[in-house]
C-alpha cells in the first residue's frame, strides 16, 4: 500500500553475529577478550572477526569450516568468522580420538579445519584417514597471518533459518548425530541467557565450559550481546580458576556439577571469593547435589540449575528463582534450587508427557517425559530424516529424559529413560540415591547404575570417589542411604574409585555398566 515504510525498516533477519556488531559500535572501546597474556577491545576483535570471515571466504568453497581448539579466542572467533564467511561452523570435541575425528569430519563434508597446534598429532593420523580433500590451518603464526591477509567481510542470511552450525552429540549408544542449529535460534538462545543469568557490561565471564559444546549455551554470542569480559580458559584448573576469579574480577562461569565440585572441594578455595562480588554460576547435567549447591552458597557463589540438550542449543530450562523462596531455609533451597525448572524465556511451555502422549497430573508424583519445541529446538538432524521424525513424532521433541511436575509448574527430573532402576517391579530413581550418597561428607563424586540381579531382576550399584584422605567403607554408605531413603533403594553395592568422564564434566554411565557387565561374565 502506498505509504508503507519498506521492509527492510521492519525487518531484520535475526542472527546471532549481528551481536558483534552492536558491540563494537557501542563498546568498542573496552575489553572483550582476555587470553593467557593477550587482550583484545570489541573494536579489535570485531576486525579480527571480519578480517578473519574474508579470509575463509577464500579457501575451500563453500562447505562447513570445523574448528578443534579449547576455550582459546580461535574458537571464540570462528563463533563470528565463520557465519560471516557464509559457512556453518562445526566445533569439535577436543578428547575425540582420531578416528571419532575423521567421522565428524567426513560426515559434515568439512573442506577447512582450523585447529590448536596441541592437537597436531591428532589432525595428522585424522587426515591420513579421510576421504575427502581437506585444507587445515595451524592456529599459529599461519593463523594470525590469515587474519591480516583477509579483505573484512560480513555475509549475513537474507532469512533467519539457513544452517549456522553442526553440533555433534555425545554419541555414546551409537554414532553420534549432527544436530543443526538456525540463526535465529542461536540469536534467540543468546538473548535467553543474557536475561536469565543478568549479563551486562559489567559481566567478566571465565570459561569454565567448553566453547565446543552447544556452543558454550550460546554464551559466546550472549556474552558479547552484553558487552562483558570473555576471559578464557584452555584447560580446566581449579587452582587456575580461583586464580582468574580473584586477579579478572570474574562475575559469571558455567559448567556441571562436577566443576563446581571441583571448584568447592579445591585447596585453593580457602574462604571463597572473600571480598569481592557473589560469582553467579549456572550449572547443567545431573542435578546437582544439596550438599554441594550449600557448600558454593557457603564460597560466594549464587548456582543457577540449566537443563538441555544438544539438540536445544543447551538449555532450554532454568531453574527460575522466586522470590518467595528467599524465606526457605538453606537445606529447603537447595532442594529447589535442584530442580530443572521451567522453559526460559524464548521457550515453549514444558510438557511432561505419560505413555498415551497426554500431559501429566502437575502433583510432584506422577511421573512422564519431558517434551519440548520452540524456536531453540533444533532443524534435526544432518542426513538422518528418520532419526529427526523419531525425535519429534508429533511436533514435540522427546527428551528421553522422564520427571515430574509439581504444583507450582516447575520439572524435575527423575532419571534418564535408560537409567530408571527397576527392581521387583518398582521404579527407583537414580538420581534420587545419587544425592542421597552426595550428602555423606566423605563423599566427592558419585554414579548410581542398575546392575543384574536373580531375585529383583535388577538393583542399585554405587560407584563412589571420595574426598582426598577420606576413608569410608561400603556399608558405611548403604546405611547412609537407608537413613535417608527406603532401604529397597539403597544400592546393594558400593565401588570406590574415579569416575569415567565426559570433557564436559558429565559422569559417563555407559562405561560404568560395560564395566559392571565384565566383572558378572567375569564371574559366570
Amino acid at each position: 500500500m502506498d505509504g508503507e515504510p519498506p521492509d527492510m525498516v521492519l525487518f531484520e533477519p535475526l542472527t546471532p553475529t549481528s551481536y558483534l556488531d552492536r558491540a563494537a559500535a557501542s563498546h568498542g572501546d573496552r575489553l572483550a577478550v582476555v587470553d593467557g597474556n593477550d587482550r583484545w577491545t570489541y573494536a579489535e576483535l570485531h576486525g579480527r572477526c571480519t578480517r578473519l570471515a574474508g579470509a575463509l571466504a577464500t579457501l575451500g568453497g563453500t562447505a562447513p569450516v570445523a574448528v578443534l581448539a579449547p576455550n582459546t579466542h580461535v574458537i571464540l572467533e570462528a563463533h563470528f568468522a565463520v557465519p560471516w564467511s557464509g559457512r556453518s561452523l562445526v566445533t569439535i570435541n577436543t578428547r575425540l580420538s582420531a578416528d571419532e575425528v575423521v567421522y565428524i569430519l567426513d560426515h559434515c563434508g568439512a573442506s577447512v579445519l582450523v585447529y590448536d597446534p596441541s592437537y597436531a598429532e591428532l589432525i595428522d593420523s585424522a587426515v591420513a584417514k579421510l576421504t575427502h580433500p581437506l585444507l587445515t590451518i595451524r592456529a599459529d603464526d599461519r593463523y594470525e597471518e590469515l587474519i591480516a591477509s583477509g579483505s573484512p567481510l560480513r555475509t549475513t542470511p537474507g532469512n533467519e533459518s539457513p544452517l549456522l552450525s553442526i553440533n555433534y552429540t555425545s554419541g555414546t549408544t551409537g554414532r553420534p548425530k549432527g544436530v543443526m542449529y538456525h540463526h535465529r535460534g542461536a540469536y534467540l538462545q543468546a538473548l535467553a541467557m543474557v536475561g536469565h543469568m543478568g549479563l551486562s557490561p559489567r559481566t567478566v565471564h571465565l570459561w569454565t565450559l567448553p566453547m565446543f559444546h552447544c556452543h558454550g549455551w550460546c554464551f559466546p554470542w550472549a556474552v558479547t550481546a552484553a558487552a562483558g569480559t570473555h576471559v578464557c580458559l584452555p584447560r580446566m584448573d581449579a587452582a587456575e580458576v580461583w586464580r582468574l576469579i580473584r586477579h579478572e574480577g570474574v562475575t559469571h562461569l558455567n559448567g556441571a556439577p562436577t566443576v563446581l565440585s571441583m571448584l568447592a572441594h579445591a585447596k585453593d578455595a580457602g574462604a571463597g571469593i572473600g571480598d569481592g562480588p557473589r560469582v553467579r554460576v549456572a550449572t547443567g547435567g545431573a542435578p546437582p547435589s544439596p550438599a554441594l549447591l550449600r557448600r558454593m552458597d557457603q564460597l560466594g557463589f549464587d548456582v543457577t540449575h540449566l537443563y538441555g540438550l544438544t539438540e536445544t542449543y543447551g538449555p532450554a530450562m532454568i531453574c527460575d528463582w522466586r522470590p518467595e523462596w528467599d524465606s526457605l531455609d538453606h537445606d529447603e533451597q537447595s532442594k529447589v534450587k535442584a530442580r530443572q525448572g521451567v522453559g526460559n524465556m524464548i521457550s515453549h511451555r514444558v510438557r511432561v508427557i505419560g505413555a498415551d502422549g497426554a500431559d501429566i497430573v502437575a502433583d510432584g508424583i506422577e511421573v512422564g517425559e519431558i517434551a519440548l519445541r520452540g524456536n531453540n529446538v533444533m532443524l534435526g538432524y544432518l542426513n538422518d530424516p528418520e532419526a529427526t521424525a523419531a525425535a519429534a513424532p508429533d511436533g514435540w521433541f522427546r527428551t528421553g529424559d522422564l520427571g515430574v511436575i509439581h504444583p507450582d509448574g516447575y520439572v524435575e527430573i527423575r532419571d534418564r529413560r535408560k537409567d530408571i532402576i527397576i527392581s521387583g517391579g518398582e521404579n527407583i530413581s537414580s538420581i534420587e540415591i545419587e544425592q542421597a550418597i552426595a550428602d555423606h561428607p566423605a563423599v566427592r563424586d558419585v554414579a548410581v547404575i542398575a546392575i543384574p540381579d536373580e531375585r529383583w531382576g535388577e538393583v542399585p550399584a554405587g560407584f563412589v570417589t571420595l574426598h582426598g584422605g577420606r576413608h569410608v567403607s561400603e556399608r558405611d554408605i548403604i546405611e547412609h542411604v537407608k537413613s535417608r531413603l527406603a532401604s529397597f533403594k539403597a544400592p546393594k553395592t558400593v565401588r570406590f574409585g574415579d569416575l569415567p568422564k565426559t570433557s564436559t564434566g558429565k559422569i559417563q554411565k555407559f562405561l560404568l555398566r560395560r564395566s559392571a557387565e565384565s566383572r558378572v561374565d567375569t564371574a559366570v
